[in-house]
């Protein structure tokens, strides 16, 4: 997604030492709401070095094609998640829809169980993501709009729409319903990671305004006491109004997430300062290829750093995403550096040398 990645050292000092007085706060709250950082790291040391990608199957637009009866499509990520299995990928980060729920909650659900089951035929256990303030502001249920030419991510649709969030009175029940439905539907499945609750809060012009539904989607994934970690990822870095949403984020999560589109040199600060809150890390969005955050360079560091590695983008598809947030190609004509997605339609590499590093860092032969 589409953020500010430029990394401010000074900034996150201050975010650090407003963490560390939270958290002196919360240390005489009741217990059974966060992890303590004994589970937690516990929970990281029996996984394996967690890397993958976020994914959403080459033939949808969005979460809403994904997810909707009439477009699901497992055989496509039958076939997607083989090649992600090949490279070594062993977790996935993916968009629901509260669109999708609100019409069909139970057909959801089943193709919710169906996806896990594919995963897990390819041993991958993936997270799933709540909520999110990118892009489009507006969405609608039913048939979703066709590609535009050369524009990043033209159909993806922030959740829930914009127009939605003036009457939080008769949002927030079924938002909570929405959230509590699955999350007590699966809270015991051994095939999810974990969930993440909200992408990039405060996006899209919403600042400060996200903090409400941020909170209190964290409060009723709690109530639910999943067995799986919760949280929310960090992504912008230098925005004062969004200081009290990043230290509650980074203050409620059960391990740490951020996003990070910098170079190895501005990551690998990044990763330095969030080691102070002593919890594992886990880079939920890296990789735009323009911007010097590659494989070659940014994947070795994260399993030096034994943080989780999940990058934007796998398979060029719909969302278009192999064009940069800011540059449009209006003839559709494919970019010499693609900025995010490894494989082609055919199952063919964009850069075959990026294949080979990803799977002598995962071990895949």
């Amino acid at each position: 997604m589409k953020n500010k990645w430029y990394f401010n050292i000074s900034f996150l000092f201050f975010l650090v030492w407003i963490c560390a007085d939270i958290c002196a706060q919360e240390y005489n709250k009741p217990a059974g709401t966060r992890w303590s950082e004994e589970k937690i790291q516990q929970w990281y040391d029996n996984q394996p070095w967690l890397v993958g990608c976020n994914y959403i199957p080459a033939t949808a637009i969005n979460q809403i094609e994904m997810w909707s009866k009439e477009t699901f499509d497992p055989k496509q990520i039958n076939k997607e998640l083989a090649w992600a299995h090949d490279l070594g990928f062993n977790t996935l980060r993916v968009f629901l829809s509260s669109v999708v729920w609100k019409h069909d909650a139970k057909g959801l659900k089943k193709r919710m169980n169906e996806f896990l089951d594919i995963c897990r035929k390819h041993d991958i256990r993936p997270m799933f993501v709540f909520f999110d303030d990118c892009w489009n502001p507006e969405s609608a249920y039913g048939k979703q709009p066709e590609p535009k030419p050369g524009v990043h991510n033209s159909g993806w649709a922030q959740d829930p729409s914009s127009s939605l969030r003036k009457d939080t009175l008769t949002l927030y029940p079924w938002l909570q319903e929405y959230v509590k439905d699955i999350v007590l539907t699966y809270a015991n499945d051994e095939r999810i990671l974990m969930w993440d609750l909200y992408n990039e809060p405060g996006n899209s012009k919403h600042e400060e305004t996200s903090l409400s539904l941020l909170t209190n989607a964290f409060r009723w994934v709690r109530q639910c006491r999943p067995s799986q970690p919760v949280t929310a990822g960090v992504w912008d870095y230098n925005s004062p109004r969004k200081n009290v949403m990043n230290a509650f984020m980074l203050t409620h999560s059960d391990i740490i997430s951020y996003h990070n589109y910098d170079d190895e040199s501005r990551h690998g600060d990044c990763i330095k300062f969030l080691k102070m809150l002593n919890r594992p890390l886990i880079c939920t969005e890296y990789m735009a290829r323009r911007n010097n955050s590659c494989f070659r360079n940014i994947l070795p560091l994260m399993k030096k750093e034994k943080t989780g590695a999940i990058n934007w983008g796998f398979v060029a598809g719909k969302t278009n995403t192999i064009y940069a947030w800011d540059e449009v190609i209006s003839t559709g004509e494919e970019p010499k550096l693609w900025f995010h997605d490894i494989y082609r339609p055919s199952g063919a590499p964009f850069d075959q040398e990026e294949i080979d590093c990803i799977k002598s860092l995962t071990g895949r032969k």
